[in-house]
């Protein structure tokens, strides 16, 4: 009886020190999921309250919609972009800029700090000299690596470096994308021809560009744009450096300012990378897994290119463009295709296999990389410590992210079923898929909705240039702004679904 006893108090133990584990890693998901509900629904206020460019008040739903997608940086939309005001437009602009990655590991560098000054209780004190050379002995390695001060100062430095990437990068794009409309006057004059102001449209496109949105205040997205091959120039760099080239910049920034100044600094974050046990940001990677990334990016591009130019160098989706702004044209759009959504065709006329492999580019994370060499110092540290400890029952039930996705999919086809009926070309299942993992992927590429494409024409049907879900049904356009969420927080769930086994 007394061996029972004890061994249901172990149990117990066991039980509730799992569940704390678990607890304890929820945490950033439940910050995380806090933080951009509360902007979208403060966002979707403002939206409310404000008043809208034409006589067309949206419904609430879309204008929720609209937040969600901003904040989210998914550029879905139900609502023609010109609708919007100016004091809308900045409500989005700040939404975007709010939802990027580069800004919201900013903000959760800055907490680290703080939680980082109240654990260690510095209480003012600082060591003005950390030149020791991590290059040196192993005892004097790890006393360099665990010097509080030093990685207290490392977070700093980092935040502010993290900081000045985010400021230079805007400033540079605005002030190109001002400079080129002010030189090119077919460009202006499309925003003349809208009412769109030059200072608003170039910092709305280059906060949406660099945080991978994809919003853009015209209703044609930039397809408006496809001729002015200098504009797409400047926007293909804001697209990369503002997430999928992201680590393997910072890593190349911090390598050069520790060649001037904050030379130990640099040095803690360069050898304290996502890998090891110190590390303080998740975007550090190894200097092999950033060239390897870097690689990853410009192959994808160059594999979107070569299919694009095979299959639609001659169709009417380019027709118009001269050999050259066909070439940046197509670059630009497969760049889009990973994570930003501008676009400058109607993807419902390209062809199938380009939309499948643009589905497929969606799908794929922002950090995927080619990573052949399996070392123990390219592994990240947090799938190291996850494969050493024993999964609870809750993570078990977890599935991974395709499953989701299927289900969602699934769902949107039994709240859609009767458009999938009476508009089978419209509301076909690869449309709907499109549509689901661009939200997942918080892409914003759309199939768009035809009137042209109905089987049984209705001669009340207007043309619009929105998204395909803002034909969908309400209980769609709210499944979708779940999916929005979920494609947001994916990373908290990359390793679900461990639990089912294929054999």
């Amino acid at each position: 009886m007394k061996n029972y006893a004890c061994s249901l108090q172990w149990t117990r133990f066991l039980i509730c020190c799992s569940y704390h584990d678990f607890l304890v890693r929820l945490k950033p998901f439940l910050i995380y999921t806090f933080y951009f509900s509360s902007i979208s629904f403060v966002g979707f206020g403002i939206l409310t309250v404000s008043k809208p460019k034409t006589s067309f008040k949206p419904r609430n739903l879309d204008l929720l919609f609209t937040s969600v997608s901003s904040a989210t940086v998914s550029s879905m939309s139900t609502v023609e972009m010109e609708v919007f005001s100016t004091s809308q437009l900045i409500v989005i602009t700040i939404l975007m800029f709010m939802g990027g990655e580069v800004f919201t590991s900013m903000a959760e560098l800055l907490l680290k700090r703080f939680k980082f000054i109240r654990t260690c209780n510095f209480d003012g004190r600082k060591i003005e000299s950390v030149e020791s050379d991590p290059s040196s002995t192993g005892s004097t390695r790890f006393e360099y690596s665990n010097n509080p001060f030093l990685k207290y100062d490392s977070i700093k430095f980092l935040g502010h470096v993290v900081l000045g990437y985010l400021a230079v990068i805007h400033i540079l794009g605005i002030s190109s994308v001002l400079l080129y409309l002010g030189l090119v006057s077919s460009a202006e004059n499309v925003l003349r021809n809208r009412g769109l102001k030059t200072f608003m449209f170039s910092v709305f496109t280059v906060v949406s560009t660099f945080a991978n949105c994809g919003f853009v205040p015209t209703n044609e997205n930039m397809m408006v744009f496809i001729k002015n091959s200098g504009l797409l120039w400047i926007l293909i760099p804001q697209i990369l450096l503002g997430n999928t080239l992201f680590p393997s910049c910072l890593r190349f920034v911090i390598w050069v300012l520790g060649k001037k100044i904050k030379k130990a600094e640099a040095n803690y974050l360069l050898e304290n990378d996502n890998t090891t046990t110190s590390s303080v940001y998740f975007h550090l990677f190894p200097s092999q897994h950033s060239l390897l990334l870097a690689a990853t990016v410009f192959g994808f591009i160059i594999l979107g290119f070569v299919i694009f130019s095979s299959l639609e160098w001659n169709s009417a989706a380019l027709s118009g463009l001269n050999t050259y702004q066909k070439i940046v044209g197509i670059l630009f759009q497969c760049v889009n295709a990973r994570h930003s959504g501008e676009t400058i065709v109607d993807l419902s006329i390209i062809s199938p296999a380009i939309t499948v492999f643009f589905v497929v580019m969606m799908y794929l994370p922002p950090y995927t990389s080619f990573l052949p060499v399996k070392k123990d110092d390219q592994i990240p540290l947090e799938s190291v410590i996850r494969k050493k400890r024993r999964k609870t029952a809750a993570e078990n039930l977890v599935l991974s992210q395709l499953s989701y996705l299927v289900i969602f999919i699934i769902i949107i086809c039994i709240t859609e079923r009767k458009s999938l009926k009476e508009d089978p070309v419209n509301f076909s299942v690869l449309n709907i898929t499109v549509e689901v993992i661009s939200a997942y992927g918080n892409v914003g590429f759309t199939t768009g909705y035809s009137c042209e494409r109905q089987i049984r024409p209705d001669p009340n049907c207007v043309n619009k240039w929105y998204g395909f879900s803002g034909k969908w049904s309400d209980k769609g356009k709210i499944v979708l702004i779940i999916v929005m969420f979920f494609g947001r927080l994916k990373k908290f769930n990359m390793n679900g679904g461990q639990a089912w086994k294929l054999l």
